[in-house]
């Protein structure tokens, strides 16, 4: 097991030789996370794992995408995408155009469901939608639009409980055990690297989705992306978190009221 100070080591050498900050991310989980690298990898010693990561940039890929990985499939929670399917975008509609940030997009799962939530509202068409993430690699995974066959089931599945009504086959083609989601889907989709940490905002959004991230963040490094995300959102636009991620007690609370019982907040002040 590595130890506290050399965990220490790891993260000032990412920020110093790299510019990864991961000093305000959540501890345990980043302990464990590369407790399991060092198990998988059996390195015979941490100078060597250190040496390593300060001078391999195939391993530092490897390293990164390994500490920022996220869980993630198709209509995720299919109640949350039910309610942007019946309550958000119905308010969205009237708008001559249409911007959304996935932020921490991880392999695009989230991305493929929203277009098809916008292409079944007749709204893809005047829509673009910035999918950002930190790790490069699992942004170019999410822009092939490439996924293993083995989920799609319970994708489909979940795509009816969010009130779709389609052949949710119909969003791609099967080809040798793997499937690849339809271009039309990726037309209104700019994929682009972006570090929650240490980027500001870019854009004004009407809708920010930025689910499963922030819960590996502490409280200081959760407050700042709340204010990045309030100043990317416009009047009257919307944020969507995570399950277990919530504004309360933040300083966004007063501004924003939440939607349903949905982790959907609207921008009010």
């Amino acid at each position: 097991m590595i130890e506290e100070e050399e965990i220490d080591l790891l993260l000032t050498d990412l920020f110093e030789v790299h510019g990864y900050d991961f000093t305000h991310y959540a501890r345990a989980s980043l302990k464990r996370r590369i407790n399991r690298l060092w198990l998988l990898d059996k390195y015979p010693s941490f100078a060597e794992l250190r040496y390593q990561l300060r001078s391999d940039v195939d391993y530092l890929k490897r390293f990164v995408e390994e500490l920022t990985v996220n869980v993630t499939e198709m209509f995720r929670d299919p109640l949350f995408y039910k309610t942007l399917r019946t309550e958000v975008l119905p308010t969205l509609s009237a708008k001559p155009f249409i911007r959304i940030w996935h932020a921490g997009c991880s392999t695009g799962e989230e991305v493929y469901s929203m277009a098809i939530l916008l292409k079944e509202a007749n709204l893809l068409h005047k829509s673009l939608l910035y999918a950002t993430d930190l790790n490069p690699e699992v942004l170019e995974r999410a822009r092939e639009g490439i996924f293993t066959i083995t989920p799609m089931k319970q994708y489909s599945e979940n795509y009816i409980l969010s009130g779709g009504t389609s052949d949710f086959s119909s969003y791609y083609t099967a080809k040798y055990g793997h499937v690849k989601f339809r271009n039309d889907l990726t037309e209104k989709v700019v994929f682009s690297t972006h570090n929650l940490v240490s980027d500001w905002s870019f854009n004004e959004f009407d809708l920010i989705l930025c689910r499963n991230v922030l819960i590996y963040f502490d409280k200081a490094l959760q407050e700042r992306v709340f204010t990045l995300f309030d100043e990317s959102i416009g009047p009257l636009g919307y944020l969507a978190l995570g399950a277990k991620e919530t504004i309360k007690f933040s300083t966004l609370q007063p501004r924003y009221r939440q939607i349903a019982s949905e982790k959907i907040w609207r921008k009010i002040g």
